[in-house]
């Protein structure tokens, strides 16, 4: 019996020649994007480099220009002129006040034009109550503002200072005392707007800003894309380690954000660049890359397009041509036009199928023939003991006078001729089958009266229109009776019972026949598994393989030692129709 097995696209050739064919690509494919990640990833850390170096040689320039500042500062501090204000003002007549203001205004006004970054140079002289100023000249002394200079600057010395919202250089002359006021204290103020231009530069990049803050976040300016929203940035910047960059989300916008620190001047500076800016040098590479995915892709669909049609799709008709010849269509013809090798394995399979064909047409049908010549010379047989058996049961109720049975027998007796000697049918329902069977055994109940007693169960009616073979159960009951009740002197019995499981009719037959060996056992089923050609062609044997014959694969007949100690043989027979209706021929 061939096989039938299921080729479903999980299993199948083509899948895994797709399968193994994007194995290859796929370490191909994962070393472009690592290599264009890479590339990626080394511009924006050579771009970020760059940008964190302009920032820390610019805070470099920048300590080095409050450095000469604070030393232009010291400077003051000694001034003749500022010093013989302080002190001896009283003693000084106005000629003299006025010359040494003016030095000192002129003095203050050169250390303004020494740097950019100065705004203004002021002294606070508190004995003279007088502030001196580059811009403004001599005004009146401030005792408000001195007092909250002095508060903000006096613990700091000549450190850069954020106060009032502008960055400054302070310094102050000592009065003797550490709880004494100062003589004079000398501020510097930082010039926002120059230092707001000297912060432009970053901005090379379209949509690039630049933030300067102090360490406490007293003090921060900005310039270029985030100037209006540097507020709300400061707290975010905080996180970025002195030296690095790392990408940061500002209005839907992602930028690479550098970060310079000094420690001496506690001051950040703040380099934004947009990431397209960074990627935009890559962008002949990010085409590149595309094309490559797209060209990939487009590979492997070539590949699987390719695959199907000139492999997959031939073996899956190769397939279906072996499945139809499977389900007995033996007329199919495959067609090929293609010159290559399934056109040979095509024209191979054509040959067989007719080779297949013309070996049935000899060989098959020759044993289908044979089988029915046996089947009809096993119906037509007549047991000549069981019909000599019959005459003298006949002739012992005539001398008894027991016409009532006499009329039942000869009844029973014409019935069972009559379908034995019946041969215009192979097949019969399955309800005249077991009328026929219950007939022989009412005959055989009446022959071993007293002695053998038989149990027919009714026929489900559900199972009454199944066609089977004809004579398949009471040559089973006939073997009971003949093998192993006939000597019994008492207490025969036969059973003859049904039942139905799923898809399956199994008819029961037992005895409590005691002659049933081991060996004899054995040898039986044996031949039943192996249904050997040379093994006898009647009885159970020829039973189970016109079953076989007629109801296709899992039908048939197995034996076993019942529950009396006799044999039990079960007749397997298909529930559903279409296989109950197929021709003894079929196979």
């Amino acid at each position: 019996m061939i096989m039938r097995r299921d080729y479903s696209l999980r299993n199948s050739i083509f899948l895994r020649l797709v399968i193994t064919f994007t194995l290859i690509m796929l370490p191909i494919i994962t070393a472009g994007v690592y290599i264009y990640q890479w590339t990626i990833r080394t511009a924006s850390e050579d771009i970020s480099k760059t940008a964190v170096s302009q920032l820390s040689f610019y805070l470099n320039d920048l300590e080095n220009e409050l450095e000469r500042m604070k030393l232009l500062q010291y400077g003051l501090l000694e001034d003749a002129d500022l010093n013989k204000l302080a002190i001896t003002w009283e003693s000084m007549s106005d000629i003299q006040r006025t010359q040494s203001i003016t030095a000192v205004i002129n003095r203050l006004y050169a250390v303004q034009n020494s740097s950019d970054y100065i705004h203004n140079v002021s002294v606070h002289i508190r004995t003279i109550t007088k502030t001196l100023s580059s811009l403004n000249g001599a005004s009146a002394f401030e005792s408000k503002r001195y007092r909250e200079i002095r508060s903000a600057f006096g613990s700091r010395g000549t450190k850069l200072i954020v106060w009032e919202g502008n960055l400054y250089l302070s310094a102050s002359k000592p009065n003797g005392g550490k709880d004494k006021d100062p003589l004079f204290i000398i501020e510097i103020e930082m010039d926002n707007n120059k230092l707001l231009r000297a912060l432009r530069q970053f901005n090379i990049y379209t949509g690039s800003g630049t933030i300067m803050k102090s360490g406490g976040a007293e003090f921060s300016i900005g310039s270029g894309s985030i100037i209006m929203s540097q507020a709300n940035m400061l707290p975010g910047l905080d996180k970025i380690v002195s030296g690095s960059s790392e990408a940061m989300m500002w209005e839907g916008e992602s930028y690479f954000v550098s970060h310079a620190y000094s420690e001496e001047l506690d001051m950040s500076l703040y380099r934004f660049i947009p990431e397209q800016i960074v990627r935009k040098p890559l962008g002949k590479l990010y085409t590149i890359a595309w094309l490559f995915a797209a060209g990939a892709l487009v590979i492997m669909a070539v590949y699987a397009l390719s695959t199907y049609k000139f492999i997959h799709k031939p073996l899956l008709k190769l397939v279906k041509g072996f499945r139809r010849l499977e389900s007995g269509d033996l007329e199919q013809t495959i067609a090929h036009d293609a010159n290559d090798e399934f056109r040979y394995i095509y024209a191979r399979f054509n040959q067989m199928v007719m080779n297949l064909r013309t070996l049935i047409d000899q060989v098959w049908k020759q044993k289908v023939l044979a089988q029915r010549a046996e089947l009809k010379q096993l119906q037509s047989q007549i047991n000549p003991h069981f019909l000599y058996n019959s005459f003298f049961i006949m002739n012992t109720m005539a001398k008894t006078g027991d016409t009532q049975r006499i009329e039942m027998f000869t009844t029973l007796l014409g019935e069972y001729f009559q379908f034995v000697t019946r041969n215009a049918a192979d097949e019969v329902t399955l309800k005249q089958e077991i009328h026929h069977a219950r007939t022989y055994a009412d005959i055989q109940e009446l022959r071993f009266y007293k002695r053998i007693e038989v149990q027919f169960e009714e026929l489900p009616e559900s199972c009454q229109r199944i066609r089977v073979p004809r004579l398949i159960v009471q040559p089973i009951i006939e073997n009971a009776f003949e093998h192993s009740l006939e000597k019994k002197a008492r207490h025969g019995l036969v059973d003859i019972r049904f039942e139905q499981k799923q898809a399956w009719l199994r008819i029961i037959i037992e005895d409590n026949g005691n002659s049933l060996t081991d060996e004899v056992l054995d040898s039986l089923q044996r031949k039943l598994v192996q249904q050997e050609e040379t093994a006898e062609t009647t009885g159970i044997l020829n039973i189970h393989r016109r079953l076989v014959i007629a109801c296709g694969e899992g039908s048939g007949i197995s034996v076993a030692r019942g529950e009396w100690g006799g044999l039990r043989v079960t007749l397997s027979i298909p529930l559903k129709e279409d296989m109950a209706h197929a021709p003894i021929t079929d196979r």
